[in-house]
């Protein structure tokens, strides 16, 4: 007898959950029943090598700090006026050293190391002097980058030779420490003319204490000055530095070295020297302190009117006529003397003349005093303290002493380089 559908189907679905329960029978995981599992294997957790994702995005490798000087590896003949730098890409400069052997024009050795600032984003180190003349250099530059690796190039160089008729030595004056005079000019000078008086004015600096307007002047092309555009105040501070080393002066010279100086300003001294009426009178501060009696230059030897600074204090000064090329023969001894001008003014004590002084001129060009009168100025007064004379014909030169206190201050402004 056939069987029928509905009998197959039910003997199918039967077979189908026998074998079910037979495969789930065993109650544990695949694995730990000994089976094999047909699913695909699960990578291992933690793996070091990346998806190719995170490949993509991972940042490459810092590149190394690049190191350039303005000078090249064994460069020959530098001008001495190169001030070298040295630059940094990808990264920051970190050190840098620069030193140096050599001889000087007397044919001494020499040697040293010239220091650098490094700019404030640290990409770049500036020496801060110049080069000296025939000498050889070694630049050590050590820098790093973003991951603070570091590199480090070394390079060697050599300098242009320089005889000393080539370069130009500076001299300043008022000398260190100095207490001086409200009317104290900076007086700096070279024993070789400059010829780019600009380029050396450039690199003259004055800072005073209180800050004060002022200007250089130069006087030739071997002495430049610089004064307040009044007097000193009482108790200033002045630093000068003449950054001068290497400095092209024209011509084919160059500064042979820098110098610096600093000084104070003592208390205001003032003389005022009256020829009309022969009485000079000092003031102090502002007060008038001393009036003493004076005689000045008689015709055809007039003291100059002006403005002038005591220049110098001498002691026991021989004075003759040969000096000055005077017509009357004689030797005189002051026992105290102040130079006011080159040209050999002085206040001076001259008792060979009391019968008159107070009353008449009667000197060859001095300002003559008691000796009382002369030991007092002598004792009381300081190197830049100005003497203001009137009563003259006679006009001050300038150049003849410190007489840059003879013209206004915008005229004294005309004789900058700048």
């Amino acid at each position: 007898m056939p069987t029928s559908t509905r009998t197959l189907l039910n003997g199918l679905v039967g077979t189908v959950l026998l074998a079910t329960v037979v495969a789930g029978c065993s109650g544990l995981p695949t694995g730990q029943a000994g089976g094999t599992s047909s699913s695909a294997p699960t990578a291992p957790t933690g793996s070091s090598r990346p998806s190719a994702t995170e490949d993509a995005t991972q940042p490459p490798a810092p590149r190394p700090v690049a190191l350039k000087a303005n000078v090249a590896d064994d460069a020959s003949k530098v001008a001495v006026d190169t001030r070298v730098k040295v630059q940094a890409s990808d990264g920051t400069v970190q050190k840098v050293k620069l030193s140096y052997r050599g001889v000087d024009a007397k044919g001494a050795a020499t040697q040293g190391t010239v220091k650098g600032e490094v700019s404030e984003d640290g990409r770049t180190w500036t020496a801060a002097d110049r080069l000296e003349p025939s000498a050889t250099y070694t630049l050590a530059m050590t820098g790093a980058n973003a991951a603070d690796e570091k590199t480090t190039r070394k390079s060697t160089f050599s300098t242009q030779e320089l005889t000393l008729a080539e370069q130009t030595f500076p001299t300043l004056y008022p000398l260190p420490d100095s207490k001086v005079g409200v009317g104290m000019p900076v007086v700096l000078t070279f024993d070789v003319p400059v010829t780019d008086k600009a380029a050396f004015e450039e690199n003259l600096h004055v800072t005073s204490k209180p800050a004060q307007e002022g200007s250089w002047s130069w006087l030739s092309s071997t002495q430049v000055r610089f004064r307040p555009k009044a007097y000193w105040k009482p108790g200033t501070k002045v630093t000068v530095r003449a950054d001068v080393n290497g400095v092209d002066a024209g011509d084919g010279i160059y500064g042979q070295t820098s110098t610096s100086t600093s000084f104070t300003v003592g208390r205001s001294l003032v003389t005022k020297v009256d020829l009309k009426r022969d009485v000079a009178t000092v003031y102090r501060d502002g007060q008038k302190v001393r009036t003493i009696l004076v005689s000045g230059g008689k015709p055809g030897w007039e003291t100059r009117s002006g403005t002038k600074l005591i220049m110098a204090k001498e002691f026991n000064k021989k004075m003759t006529n040969e000096m000055i090329g005077a017509e009357e023969d004689y030797t005189l001894v002051a026992k105290y003397a102040l130079r006011i001008t080159n040209s050999g003014e002085f206040l001076h004590s001259a008792p060979w003349n009391a019968g008159n002084l107070g009353r008449r001129n009667a000197s060859h060009g001095c300002v003559g005093m008691s000796t009382a009168d002369s030991q007092w100025l002598y004792e009381n007064t300081l190197i830049g303290d100005p003497v203001v004379t009137t009563g003259s014909g006679r006009g001050l030169e300038q150049g003849n002493g410190y007489a840059d206190w003879d013209i206004s201050y915008a005229k004294f402004q005309k004789g900058s380089a700048l």
